[in-house]
């Protein structure tokens, strides 16, 4: 039973690689330097390491897995603040969190990615699922990795 359980899994995963859709146009250009080339590049950048790293957790469409992973997707936890969204990527946590009212308990281990690294998957983030377009850039990465 487990076996068709996690097939079918995977097929549902399979396909919803194939119908997700960006809209370069709901990104912005942040009041920053950045141009809107370079927005773009990490965003791009970041949905591949998303795809890489991320994915099998909080899933292709950024929804989690309901009661283990939490979702990115119109995350209140996530939007309320970027630094503590790099802190997580930079060193993990073990304590419970509580994203959009529900509980998660579920350690999720640092990740071993170099500070553009971080910034282009967390612009993806932002970018996405109706997040709130935050750029993050290496520079807030390295101050936070002190």
């Amino acid at each position: 039973m487990k076996k068709y359980v996690f097939a079918i899994a995977l097929i549902a995963f399979v396909l919803q690689s194939f119908t997700i859709k960006s809209n370069p146009s709901d990104y912005f250009v942040p009041k920053n330097n950045l141009t809107e080339d370079i927005v773009l590049q990490q965003i791009n950048n970041g949905k591949t390491i998303y795809n890489k790293t991320c994915v099998a957790c909080h899933q292709m469409n950024g929804a989690g897995i309901p009661g283990a992973f939490p979702p990115l997707a119109k995350s209140d936890y996530l939007n309320a603040n970027v630094n503590r969204a790099i802190k997580q990527v930079l060193v993990g946590s073990t304590g419970p969190i509580t994203v959009n009212g529900k509980k998660y308990v579920t350690p999720m281990p640092k990740q071993e990615l170099s500070d553009q690294q971080i910034a282009d998957v967390l612009t993806y983030v932002y970018a996405s699922w109706g997040n709130n377009k935050s750029v993050v850039t290496p520079e807030m990465v390295k101050a936070l990795r002190k």
